[in-house]
């Protein structure tokens, strides 16, 4: 896919990972951003600064679950390429409620790859080379690693533990079945765990920094011991925009951040970082590291993750821009001078902002 002026739509976009990916477009591409999202608790549109709208912006409310709402866009549009985003994502949510799981993460790609295969037929032979289906999906699908020296690979077979991870890898076969029988040129990949600016709370480093500041304990599954692989979001982004520009259709490209911490250390990381920053601290705190509160392990907790990305260093020149500890750096300062943002996530008053925006 030849990297000139495109329309590309973003599923999905008013989320954490998503509203990244469209702030990296609007500021560094010339291309044209249709943001396809249904706000739902985790969708924030507060999260693109209305200084990145304009022509290049459009903003369109529309659930994957309806079916024809979803083609009525797709067509509308008719964009170049389609970065699928859009998902349920929080494990906790996927053990108390997998319905919504099933029904956004399957049935919803369903929806939209239905959409663009309908798309991608009514085009010319031309446009149709130049056409990419882009799902974006976890390295949750392949399960855990129990060694301490081992990766997942792109050809790792899938394992899932959770609802949440069972609903992307069932995702993931669906793009993957689309591409083999119908010709849909699609891409996949699995990313490791992402952070950085505008994470909604309930994820752990977001969650821990805003606690923190508030005296509140420091809730830490079992022993803290789980490793994971951490990737700055805004590197996530480019190496998305990377795949998709450059990337070859029918492959799957893993993006880690090359930072295996636990659980345990990430939270620590976060106190240390918040001492030095914060000096007016809550009633009561002395240090913050005393906060932190072990509780009950959550079902099937997976044991480690970390990814070999290899692959899309080798073959398109990517890697992570940031170190985890520069990167945690940015995102704890995110959170001490961008208040208003997550001020209104906790309060609810972010909700309020469900109708609008450009090209509404």
């Amino acid at each position: 896919m030849q990297s000139d002026e495109k329309t590309l739509l973003v599923t999905g976009g008013a989320g954490f990972i998503g509203s990244a990916v469209v702030r990296e477009l609007l500021s560094n591409s010339p291309h044209r951003v249709v943001n396809l999202d249904c706000l739902t608790y985790a969708g924030n549109l507060a999260s693109i600064p209305t200084g990145l709208h304009g022509e290049r912006y459009c903003f369109e409310r529309v659930d994957l679950n309806d079916a024809a709402a979803t083609a009525n866009v797709v067509l509308k549009h008719r964009p170049d390429a389609i970065l699928h985003l859009a998902a349920e994502s929080h494990v906790d949510r996927s053990i108390d409620g997998p319905g919504a799981f099933v029904q956004t993460n399957i049935v919803g790609t369903f929806n939209l790859l239905q959409a663009a295969l309908t798309l991608f037929q009514s085009m010319s032979p031309a446009a149709q080379t130049e056409f990419r289906f882009h799902h974006v999906s976890t390295d949750e699908v392949y399960g855990d690693l129990v060694g301490t020296t081992d990766l997942f690979t792109e050809t790792t077979p899938y394992a899932p533990s959770s609802p949440y991870s069972a609903s992307k890898a069932a995702s993931d076969h669906l793009v993957r079945a689309w591409g083999r029988t119908y010709g849909l040129p699609t891409l996949v990949t699995n990313c490791s765990n992402n952070y950085g600016p505008y994470h909604f709370p309930e994820k752990l480093i977001p969650h821990v920094i805003l606690n923190a500041l508030q005296g509140k304990p420091l809730p830490v599954y079992g022993q803290g011991l789980q490793i994971r692989d951490w990737l700055y979001v805004a590197d996530h982004a480019r190496a998305l925009i990377q795949v998709l520009l450059r990337g070859h259709p029918g492959e799957t490209y893993n993006i880690g951040g090359h930072n295996e911490k636990t659980n345990i250390a990430v939270v620590e990381s976060i106190c240390d970082l918040l001492q030095e920053r914060v000096p007016n601290r809550p009633a009561g705190v002395r240090q913050f590291r005393d906060l932190i509160t072990f509780v009950a392990d959550r079902p099937g907790h997976d044991a480690r993750y970390a990814i070999d990305a290899g692959k899309i260093e080798r073959e398109l020149g990517w890697r992570p821009e940031e170190s985890f500890d520069s990167g945690l750096s940015k995102t704890v300062d995110w959170y001490l001078t961008d208040e208003d943002w997550w001020q209104d996530v906790l309060s609810g008053d972010y909700q309020l902002n469900r109708i609008g925006g450009a090209g509404a």
